[in-house]
């Protein structure tokens, strides 16, 4: 029997410690229970809101329970590290483990490796779409710009692991060149960086620094025909910043890297208060001249505050699509879109907000024109109001890209007798607005087309 006592101690042990993180539970999540940017499952209810049982209730405590166990995040932390360290390899697909501690984001892979390009249509659709977009800002007397902010494994890839880098032209590359050919105004930050021959981003994060963003913003601003000196500083040093990319790996840990602190003044205002630079919306006042509008993403949560205080009015949208009615809501002289270079494909994903552009009640000639073979959704808008959105169809490829011109737009006949420039959307697909009284007729191509059209 007194043989049998210290493996009965040594099984209740072990079980204890494997009920630590349920018993634990009612302690509650300590600190951040997600680290990075994942979302949680929440405690589930036996009932709906209508009142009726939740039939899913046991499999969403499951999710609960895996979600929110005690020292969950001191477990996943440890277990990183020591995958990290004993095998130089990542707990997660998002974060790819590099060279002197540097950290890159997953979803870059592709870019980097020129897996799943996007084809010759996709870039001309991502092209001719910010073109429609540039035309309708000016029509408002608005000065569009677009910029792609690099991925970071495309500015400093000498920290990559062995993953082979792409040979071929980028992407991003391919649709400057389309946007140089229709026209569209176009900052190219790969080369603005590429001049520096310091590190403009974080080594634990995706994005750029401190001075990364302020090179960007004086970019930006030379784009639009305006002059900042953000970038020659003052910059002091301060050991501050938790990489996202760290905060996934090790959402207990509590290393910070240095980042560059602005020591200038900054005459920006807020419109309305924010939680964070996270805000779908931040609207500002500040101290040059001229009124901003800005598509951004993650990318200007360091950068909106240099433009902010470069204008006297700006707003700073992470609306996708794009609310161009803003532009004439804001009374906008200059419209930005900044876009990371992993999500290119939103521009052939999303239909801007704004009217589509009329082409005339003149067909040109050697139009091709489906009328009943088509079949395009008509959806009332909530958000343009007075239009309806218009999408459709799926065409197969084997239909219509033996016949059309890659660099080919589309047209909506429709019943005013006039013909509607669509956007152009993957899968061969369209969209654009039109006025609630009008009702498309069909879909409309011409072979021959490959250059703008008046």
């Amino acid at each position: 029997m007194k043989k049998k006592l210290p493996y009965a101690a040594f099984s209740a042990l072990i079980l204890l410690l494997c009920l630590i993180p349920s018993l634990g539970m009612p302690a509650g999540p300590r600190g951040d229970p997600a680290g990075g940017n994942q979302a949680l499952s929440a405690a589930p209810a036996l009932r709906k809101a209508d009142g009726t049982w939740n039939t899913a209730w046991l499999s969403q405590v499951q999710d609960y329970a895996a979600d929110n166990f005690f020292l969950r995040q001191e477990m996943i932390t440890l277990w990183s590290a020591l995958n990290a360290r004993g095998l130089h390899s990542s707990i997660t697909g998002d974060v790819v483990l590099g060279e002197d501690g540097w950290l890159y984001f997953g979803d870059t892979l592709p870019d980097y490796a020129g897996l799943d390009p996007m084809t010759d249509r996709e870039i001309f659709s991502a092209a001719r779409n910010l073109s429609l977009m540039a035309e309708y800002c000016e029509s408002l007397g608005a000065e569009f710009l677009f910029t792609v902010a690099p991925n970071k494994n495309a500015l400093y890839p000498e920290h990559m692991p062995g993953v082979t880098h792409s040979p071929g032209r980028s992407d991003a590359e391919r649709l400057a060149e389309a946007l140089a050919g229709l026209g569209v105004n176009y900052l190219d930050c790969f080369a603005l960086f590429r001049e520096q021959e310091e590190t403009l981003y974080f080594r634990t994060d995706s994005h750029w620094n401190g001075r990364g963003a302020a090179l960007a913003a004086d970019g930006i601003n030379g784009a639009l025909g305006r002059e900042s000196r953000y970038f020659q500083g003052p910059f002091s040093p301060e050991e501050r910043h938790r990489g996202d990319l760290y905060a996934m790996l090790y959402p207990a840990g509590d290393g910070l890297e240095t980042d560059w602190v602005y020591g200038g003044t900054l005459n920006v205002e807020y419109e309305a208060p924010i939680r964070s630079a996270e805000n779908l919306t931040i609207m500002t006042r500040g101290g040059g001249e001229g009124s901003l509008l800005m598509f951004r993403d993650s990318f200007g949560n360091n950068l909106y505050p240099y433009l902010a205080d470069s204008f006297a009015g700006a707003l700073f949208s992470r609306s996708m699509p794009y609310r161009l009615d803003l532009v004439s809501q804001r009374e906008a002289d200059f419209v930005a879109a900044e876009l990371v270079e992993r999500n290119l494909r939103y521009l052939i994903q999303n239909v801007p907000l704004m009217p589509a552009p009329s082409r005339g009640s003149a067909p040109p000639e050697d139009l091709y024109t489906w009328y009943g073979e088509v079949t395009l959704h008509s959806e009332p808008s909530e958000d343009l109001p007075g239009y309806s959105l218009i999408t459709g169809p799926q065409i197969p490829e084997d239909v219509i890209l033996p016949a059309i011109n890659p660099e080919s737009q589309m047209l909506v006949p429709a019943s005013d007798g006039n013909y509607y420039e669509a956007f152009l959307l993957e899968g061969n697909g369209i969209g654009l607005y039109l006025p609630e009284n009008v009702q498309p007729l069909g879909l409309a191509y011409s072979p021959e087309w490959g250059t703008p059209m008046p």
